[in-house]
């Protein structure tokens, strides 16, 4: 199978440059500063045992391939607020043989939260999803870290909305191959949904100063119990912590990487790189969604979706907000909530 990746930043980047490392063929899709650097000095993907480049096609959308082939995998990787355009622009390509990408190719949607495969299934066929435990760091164009070790990251793997199939247990046996634990499983939206309840301190590392106190454990504790009552009210099964912690076991540990410091989780590089958009309204947002529609209050969630989303439209510094500023806006938010 040939691995298409939309999104060559810190997850695709991490996926395909392992990929390619374990001798799978591999094309890259990327624009701008980071297509510049890919296509001219290659994939620099830095790891705990030592730095590789890999020099793979690069390009920014179909057209440049031409004919997809019959036997292409697309792992959409790019942040969940850039997949309906990933989608709609890959969805129409055309296949060897006719019919396009959406009737004919599988779609991998290596992503946090749980609404890419949704948005895939309105236009693909054969959709997958895949919970992404892969702590990975988009440096500088065209170099990524990925700082687990031994294995680089754990990617469960499923069909969209159930199952299992041949193609699932192809492409985990690839990413086997390629240093990652992928577990081919017929409930992959369990795992995503634990996942999601992890995610939910995005927004906080991103915006708030520091985090590693007691205090600050406690807030996200409050902040992951209104995920818990959303889910449970929602009739939505995930993982529990303790049995995420036996699947994971200490197969992957953190190493920091000489040159490229681990900063920060997604929403963080998002806000350091002054993209303009952070995944929040997929995170935090998701449990506010889901929170409205079962008569859930989600104060908290609610106000960290509002900030995120106020810091990357503003281009605010991450971290600049202090955490007594935020216990605050908490405490307006809840005490709104209550008064209602």
């Amino acid at each position: 199978m040939r691995y298409i990746i939309i999104g060559a930043g810190a997850v695709g980047g991490t996926i395909g440059g392992r990929l390619a490392g374990a001798g799978c063929e591999v094309v890259l899709v990327a624009r701008g500063a980071q297509r510049a650097a890919l296509a001219g000095h290659g994939l620099r993907l830095k790891v705990p045992d030592g730095e590789s480049t890999y020099r793979l096609p690069v390009v920014e959308g179909p057209a440049e391939l031409g004919e997809l082939r019959t036997d292409d995998v697309l792992v959409l990787a790019v942040k969940t607020q850039d997949s309906e355009a990933a989608l709609a622009l890959w969805g129409p390509a055309p296949v060897t043989g006719g019919g396009t990408a959406a009737e004919r190719l599988p779609v991998v949607c290596a992503q946090n939260g749980v609404e890419s495969q949704r948005l895939a299934l309105r236009r693909f066929r054969r959709v997958y999803g895949v919970c992404v435990w892969l702590p990975a760091t988009f440096v500088e164009p065209g170099v990524v870290a990925a700082e687990g070790t031994p294995l680089t990251g754990m990617l469960h793997l499923g069909r969209h909305p159930h199952g299992t199939d041949e193609t699932a247990r192809l492409i985990a046996a690839d990413l086997e191959k390629a240093r990652f634990e992928a577990p081919v499983v017929p409930d992959v939206a369990r795992w995503q949904y634990a996942k999601l309840l992890s995610n939910l301190v995005n927004a906080i590392e991103a915006v708030v100063e520091v985090l590693d106190t007691e205090e600050h454990l406690a807030f996200y504790g409050r902040v992951r119990a209104e995920g818990v009552a959303v889910l449970d009210a929602a009739g939505i099964a995930y993982a529990s912590p303790e049995e995420e912690k036996v699947v994971r076991g200490d197969r992957i540990r953190l190493v920091e990487i000489d040159g490229a410091p681990r900063g920060g989780g997604s929403s963080w590089q998002s806000l350091s790189r002054g993209t303009g958009t952070i995944e929040a309204d997929y995170l935090n947002g998701e449990i506010a969604l889901l929170g409205r529609l079962h008569g859930v209050p989600t104060p908290l969630n609610d106000l960290l979706q509002r900030l995120a989303n106020e810091f990357a439209r503003e281009r605010r510094a991450p971290r600049s907000l202090p955490f007594g500023e935020l216990l605050r806006l908490a405490d307006e938010a809840v005490a709104f909530v209550q008064e209602s």
